[in-house]
């Protein structure tokens, strides 16, 4: 399925949470990750999210979580979700971002 010129690589819903993973391409190794802002705001209403927000994956969570610690990056608590587990960090103009550890 291509939408926009995204292929869909994903469309889940799980609980009420959907969230639809697009790549430009098959075989390109960046994805993008689409969700409904309403239902995040209501599952976190600290966020700040009048912006536009970016979900990144990783392979190993609890490394990159110490790096960004280390390196003073504000960061949220590392919690488990319905995707696996994550957390929030901001950018030094509070913009609001996500990292969510890649199931295998």
């Amino acid at each position: 399925m291509e939408k926009l010129g995204f292929s869909v690589v994903e469309d889940q819903t799980q609980d009420s949470i959907r969230w639809i993973e697009i790549t430009p391409t098959q075989e390109a190794q960046t994805h993008f990750v689409l969700h409904n802002k309403t239902i995040i705001a209501e599952l976190e209403p600290e966020l700040i999210l009048g912006t536009p927000s970016l979900l990144f994956f990783t392979q190993n969570i609890e490394e990159l979580y110490t790096e960004f610690k280390e390196k003073g990056i504000t960061v949220g608590e590392l919690v488990s979700t319905p995707t696996g587990r994550g957390f929030n960090f901001s950018d030094p103009e509070d913009q609001y971002f996500a990292v969510v550890e890649e199931q295998t």
